[in-house]
């Protein structure tokens, strides 16, 4: 249960600072550190387990007919992810705390940082692929709200959009790669597909899967060709930068390859695809990074050249790389996390960012300086700092690889070179901002900022150095149960500074000596670049949402022209295209279940159905009498139910036919009177062709089905209905227990809609006309007296009606729909006999109240069932004896079937009731007018 609580507290604490929203920044600060404290706490507490080569976990089935449980492990992988996201996580909030500015909103901040925090541990700590899922595009919405954080700023509106576009397209690419291997495997489970991993790497389908799956993952960590979204990510404040870069976000694609790693790796489409990938980021951020003048943007794309580096290793895949990609990815986060941090602390004391201006610091901010000499020569991998043992490890790993035989030999020297670039772009990261001449055209007079705000930099540079000197004592441990969780045997550890002159050592010599003069030339470098035309990802990528959205509205206006007849065309056209060529290759059309008889009843029923379709075509211009002939269809197929047993079905067909025949009736009265021309013959000839052909397809269709004998699950509803549900009516049953999620979700759904429907009524003043289309006034007597006694005659009746079908629904034809329906149509009645003052001078009840109360106690009595160790909507029930009434019984589907019938009552008046207003003084209007 530990392990599931540190995936969901920091969710749970993301409300905290929110309810601190009118205190002080400290109070929302101590509301976001205590809830990480406690996660690490709950970490920590579970370390030792894993350490020992235990894998704490945590099940529980939430969908298991989809494969989807809430399932989470804690293997070294998982520890080593999750400690970082939550050591640098509580160093980032405390840093936040003194870098936002009093206009910033900290309860925001914090709260969107607790929430993308929870997304992350929920990733790296998922034992289902689709709970991953979940969760990694929650990683996309959370780092979305992060980088937008300054939404006033319109670069973070743009980079906030670019981050979720790319990584949100990435995501899609993922779920399908993910149900692709959950198809082979038989399992979401991550042991199952472990277990599965020859079977998935020797299936047809493992090359989508693979290309897949790494599409999900290049995109996540801005993998070149999709590496244009993280430098424009920086326009988020400098903390969420530093956390993105370090424990979180970019190393979540990093995170997948290296799990999915024994499940995919191995082949040469692996090796080629990941290393050629991780080689290509590399350089190219490394490149470009000596290029930028914006001191995050020179971090964000070393960032891209150091998650190539990983993803290059990943792909090798042999014990040595791994063991130096999973190290690096320790040391990364150090260095880089204080590098930004430091970044953060320049541009919050002297107001810019702009390496141009920056010069001299080393008098201002001694202190700094010294953090940054030390983090940024562990990411140059300088001897004696963090960096220079994983990145000696790396040239290792390149110069051993013999992955493409003869031309094998580029990807070390290629490694080296990138390393160089590395180095230059570090000293340049140190030289132009602490040393050369001392500017003196900041906006602000820099000084050292207060010690908490320079803590966090402390801790990550004392590591670098820590590591960097005694690596076997601080990080073997953790590297150890890592490896082992992604190569499933056991390394042989030997991290040292000194392994004698070999090969890794001279290609470190020559990525320093390179490096620096790198540096020294890079003015010949930047000449070079300038003949190359500069293009703004931001503009390219808007040029692209741009152009994208003409041609889909260039699209749609061809396609969308206001022709009902055109769209249901396009529909049937479809529906030939798909269905006909499959009723040809049948041989037999009828199959071998008898024929029914013919009765007379039938017979009629029939006809007088086809001709009151016919009519209501055919009759179209003369719209109250089409509308009186769709009654009778509709009245006709209530009473075939009725004919075929189904009594549940009549009844409710019957009632909506009635309030839909009210509703259509009020919309006559806005519609236009005079009828539009009516179609040339021709494109009616053509309308009766195509729907007399789709009708006999249809037709054919059904034949085939009704003649063949069917296998359907009515016997299983019908032999549990009295154990399983405690009712005698079959279909009340099935809708209040059985299929109880699906009826929640419909009464949602008809909550939403009649809450639009009563949003779009919102001061709207349509035409009213005076007179029927031949000029006659409409009647001075709105309410007869007649109607208005037959009305209140017919209420009580109705009501009584209504919970008689109520109460008896779960044994006999009836239930909570049909009775709110019923309800419905007695209260419009009043309206329409006694006028809307009448009414509400005697039942003015708010219904989007009634609506929200009905699936409040629907939802409740689902989460009710939790309560007693039983799933959601497991319902119960029991037999009791009262006085004179004898035995009854009680179940508690009754209160999801109240919830039913209020919301009914809600939806259904709020619709009618609303829309008949429009031509009285109490038409809807929005608040202020």
């Amino acid at each position: 249960m530990n392990l599931a609580a540190i995936v969901f507290l920091p969710f749970l604490g993301a409300i905290a600072p929110l309810l601190m929203g009118g205190r002080s920044r400290v109070h929302s600060t101590l509301a976001a550190g205590i809830v990480t404290s406690i996660c690490i706490g709950l970490l920590l507490s579970l370390t030792p387990a894993v350490l020992a080569g235990d894998i704490p976990s945590y099940l529980n089935s939430w969908l298991p007919s989809l494969g989807l449980n809430l399932a989470f492990r804690l293997d070294g992988l998982s520890l080593l992810f999750a400690g970082l996201i939550l050591f640098i996580g509580l160093l980032v909030i405390i840093y936040a705390h003194y870098y936002l500015s009093s206009k910033d909103s900290a309860p925001r901040f914090f709260a969107c940082l607790l929430l993308f925090m929870g997304s992350m541990l929920g990733i790296v700590t998922s034992d289902n692929l689709l709970l991953m899922w979940f969760f990694w595009e929650l990683t996309s919405i959370s780092s979305f709200l992060l980088i937008g954080y300054w939404f006033h700023q319109s670069n973070a509106r743009r980079g906030a959009r670019m981050a979720l576009a790319i990584t949100g397209a990435g995501g899609l690419a993922l779920l399908a790669g993910i149900l692709l291997i959950g198809n082979i495997a038989g399992s979401y489970q991550l042991d199952a597909v472990f277990a599965a991993a020859d079977t998935i790497r020797n299936h047809d389908l493992y090359l989508p899967a693979l290309i897949l799956i790494l599409l999900g993952a290049f995109t996540k960590s801005a993998q070149f060709p999709f590496q244009f979204w993280l430098p424009h990510a920086m326009a988020a404040p400098t903390p969420v930068s530093a956390y993105l870069h370090s424990a979180t976000m970019v190393k979540a694609g990093i995170f997948l390859i290296a799990r999915l790693l024994p499940v995919l790796g191995g082949t040469p489409e692996w090796y080629t695809i990941v290393t050629l990938t991780g080689l290509a980021t590399l350089l190219f951020g490394a490149y470009f990074a000596l290029l930028k003048t914006d001191l995050k943007g020179l971090l964000a794309f070393s960032t891209i050249s150091h998650l190539g580096l990983i993803t290059m290793l990943l792909g090798l895949g042999s014990t040595g790389a791994v063991i130096a990609a999973l190290f690096h990815i320790l040391n990364h986060a150090t260095f880089k996390a204080g590098l930004f941090m430091i970044a953060g602390i320049i541009d919050h004391e002297t107001g810019t960012r702009d390496m141009r201006k920056l010069s001299g610091l080393r008098h201002a901010l001694p202190f700094t300086m010294v953090l940054a000499v030390i983090t940024s020569a562990a990411m140059a991998g300088i001897p004696l700092f963090n960096g220079f043992l994983s990145k000696e490890m790396f040239f290792a790993e390149a110069y051993q690889q013999d992955l493409f035989g003869g031309l094998s030999w580029f990807v070390p020297v290629l490694a080296t070179l990138g390393a160089m670039l590395s180095v230059a772009y570090s000293i340049r990261f140190v030289h132009e901002v602490f040393f050369q001449e001392v500017a003196d055209d900041l906006p602000k007079t820099p000084h050292e900022p207060p010690f908490m705000m320079r803590f966090p930099v402390i801790v990550f540079a004392t590591l670098c150095i820590l590591v960097g000197v005694a690596p076997m004592l601080l990080a073997s441990g953790i590297l150890d149960v890592a490896v082992r969780a992604v190569t499933f045997a056991t390394p042989t550890l030997d991290i040292a500074i000194w392994h004698g002159f070999n090969m890794p050592l001279l290609m470190s010599g020559m990525a320093v000596i390179g490096g620096i003069v790198i540096y020294i030339s890079r003015a010949e470098l930047l000449t070079f670049s300038r003949q190359f035309d500069s293009h703004d990802a931001k503009d390219v990528f808007a040029s692209i949402v741009s152009a994208t959205t003409r041609f889909c509205d260039n699209l749609m206006q061809r396609f969308e022209n206001g022709s009902l007849q055109r769209y249901v065309a396009f529909l049937l056209v479809f529906t030939l295209v798909v269905v006909a060529p499959e009723l040809m290759a049948i041989v037999q059309l009828q199959g071998s279940r008898p024929m029914l008889p013919v009765d007379a009843i039938s017979l009629v029923g029939a006809i007088v159905l086809m001709l009151a379709a016919l009519s209501t075509a055919m009759l179209h211009r003369q719209r109250l009498t089409s509308l009186m002939m769709l009654s009778v269809v509709g009245l006709i197929v209530s009473l075939s139910f009725v004919h075929f047993s189904a009594p549940d079905l009549a009844m409710t067909q019957l009632v909506v036919e009635v309030v839909s025949i009210i509703l259509m009736i009020l919309a006559l009265f806005f519609m236009p009177q005079r009828i539009p021309r009516a179609s040339s013959g021709r494109r009616v000839a053509r309308d009766v062709l195509l729907a007399g052909t789709v009708g006999g397809i249809v037709g054919t269709l059904n034949y085939a089905l009704l003649t063949r004998p069917l296998e359907s699950i009515s016997d299983f509803f019908l032999a549990n209905s009295v154990s399983g549900g405690g009712g005698t009516n079959v279909v009340n049953v099935i809708l209040v227990d059985f299929r109880g999620f699906d009826t929640l979700g419909e009464i949602t759904v008809l909550a939403i809609a009649a809450a639009g429907i009563h949003k779009l009524l919102n001061n709207l003043r349509p035409f009213m006309p005076s007179s029927d289309v031949d000029g006659r006034p409409w009647h001075r007597v709105k309410h007869p007296l007649l109607v208005q006694t037959i009305a209140q005659a017919i209420l009580p009746l109705a009501l009584m009606v209504s919970v008689y079908i109520f109460l008896r629904g779960h044994n006999l034809p009836g239930g909570g729909f049909i009775a709110g329906l019923v309800t419905a149509a007695a209260m419009i009645l009043q309206y329409i006999a006694n006028g809307v003052d009448w009414v509400k001078s005697r039942f003015d009840y708010n219904y989007q109240k009634l609506i929200s109360i009905g699936v409040m106690i629907a939802m409740f009595t689902g989460v009710g069932s939790w309560f007693f160790d039983h799933n959601f909507l497991t319902s119960s029930f029991t037999h009791v004896h009262w006085p004179l009434i004898g035995e009854f019984e009680l179940a508690t589907a009754i209160l999801f079937d109240l919830g039913v019938y209020l919301t009914v009552i809600g939806a259904t008046l709020m619709i009618l009731a609303n829309f008949g207003q429009m031509t009285t003084r109490h038409r809807p209007r929005q608040e202020g007018y």
